[in-house]
């Protein structure tokens, strides 16, 4: 059973007052609406809480090329015309456009993920919990697909300081490409990615028989799925094969990215995944009882990406069964979750499951041979441990978050 005080959560007050644009699919304001609930709901006395120190250029600089982070430092709305000669090499446009603040929420968020990952190498915490982080399709000298900075891998890069061998599990509707690309050689991280695959769906990646490269090879795992996935489907599939995982590769540390848009009813996906089925995933694989670090990602019908990490919140900390299901009437955002008003709504079904027992069957066959394929896990010679950028003491003398001092700014419901 994990130690409650050993659970360190990361957030800051600002991180959802940035707006990617009125239409964008992306809304950092999801994050308030969450933490709201976590607060109302007292979860927040079962965890340590914190707000994080702000990842420098010189951190996100660890994976992505100077030039781009110097690019994000330095554009923004005002003079975004003298920089546009760049959009078309750093993919800047409709997806992932210039929005006031975008390298301090980059900041922020990757700040968070690489805290979390200095603490777990530290042996300060279990698991580290930052739901802003996960933007996973970030590559080394672009942005994709909403997202700016791979906090992700650099979070990884951490860890590998001082563990073996590092386990990325990704449960977004769409591939984890970006963190795929950044380790296919390398043997010393496995990422397994659940994902919706097939129809042009992006970002198009992420076939089965995408395995890595060289070294890397069989270290990706990619369980490509179409649309309609439910609870049973999933979890057909997403336990054998991490159990698999767990055997053949016998990680050190986790990395769990929850992306919610897969949950039933998102607004850019195409699942039928319920509270329960989703958080089911994170349950699993924080009863392995290894430490890991939980980040976000997408999910883009905001009030349910709120109620499903804060239930996953729960889930982290063993409370799911004694919060109820009807919202605290207390939390400010309230009325972003008529009607039902409750944490755990049943979604409504938007398509039929096309994965038919027949392709489940085969493509789990098909990936479970290609795991045991890993016929030892792969040792690295020891080495002195790198110092770390900045230490922890002079983090915690900067912050520790005080809600009632820095309460999150009033948004509007959407």
């Amino acid at each position: 059973m994990t130690n409650k005080n050993r659970i360190c959560y990361y957030y800051h007050p600002d991180v959802g007052n940035f707006h990617y644009g009125p239409n964008h699919p992306m809304k950092p304001q999801r994050l308030a609406a969450m933490h709201s609930l976590v607060t109302h709901y007292e979860l927040d006395k079962h965890m340590k809480i914190y707000a994080p120190a702000r990842a420098s250029a010189y951190d996100m600089s660890r994976f992505h090329a100077p030039e781009y982070v110097d690019f994000l430092k330095r554009v923004s709305p005002i003079n975004a015309e003298q920089f546009e000669k760049y959009f078309h090499k750093f993919n800047i446009g409709e997806d992932c456009p210039v929005f006031d603040g975008i390298f301090e929420f980059c900041s922020l968020y990757t700040g968070g993920s690489l805290e979390g990952a200095m603490r777990l190498n530290q042996g300060h915490c279990d698991i580290a919990i930052n739901w802003s982080g996960g933007l996973h399709h970030a590559k080394k000298s672009e942005a994709s697909g909403f997202c700016y900075v791979n906090d992700i891998v650099i979070g990884i890069l951490e860890l590998l300081k001082y563990h073996q061998r590092v386990l990325y599990i990704d449960i977004d509707i769409h591939h984890g490409d970006g963190v795929q690309e950044a380790f296919n050689l390398t043997d010393r991280v496995m990422t397994v990615s659940f994902h919706k695959y097939g129809n042009y769906f992006f970002p198009g990646t992420g076939d089965m028989y995408d395995v890595g490269v060289d070294q890397g090879r069989y270290y990706s795992v990619n369980v490509p799925l179409r649309e309609g996935m439910d609870d049973e489907s999933y979890l057909f599939l997403f336990k054998p094969i991490i159990s698999a995982v767990i055997e053949n590769y016998a990680p050190n540390v986790i990395v769990l990215q929850c992306g919610a848009d897969s949950l039933g009813s998102d607004r850019l996906g195409c699942f039928n995944l319920s509270f329960a089925g989703h958080g089911e995933c994170v349950k699993f694989v924080k009863d392995l009882g290894i430490p890991m670090l939980v980040l976000g990602g997408g999910g883009y019908t905001l009030r349910n990406v709120a109620r499903c990490w804060a239930y996953e919140t729960s889930i982290l900390l063993e409370k799911e069964d004694e919060i109820s299901d009807d919202l605290p009437d207390t939390t400010e955002y309230l009325e972003y979750f008529s009607p039902e008003f409750t944490l755990r709504p049943e979604l409504p079904k938007r398509t039929e499951n096309a994965n038919s027992k027949e392709y489940l069957a085969a493509i789990k066959q098909d990936i479970l041979e290609n795991i045991r394929q890993i016929r030892t896990a792969p040792s690295v010679q020891m080495q002195p441990i790198p110092s770390d950028f900045y230490e922890l003491q002079t983090i915690d003398s900067m912050r520790k978050l005080s809600l009632e001092e820095n309460p999150p700014k009033d948004l509007e419901p959407i």
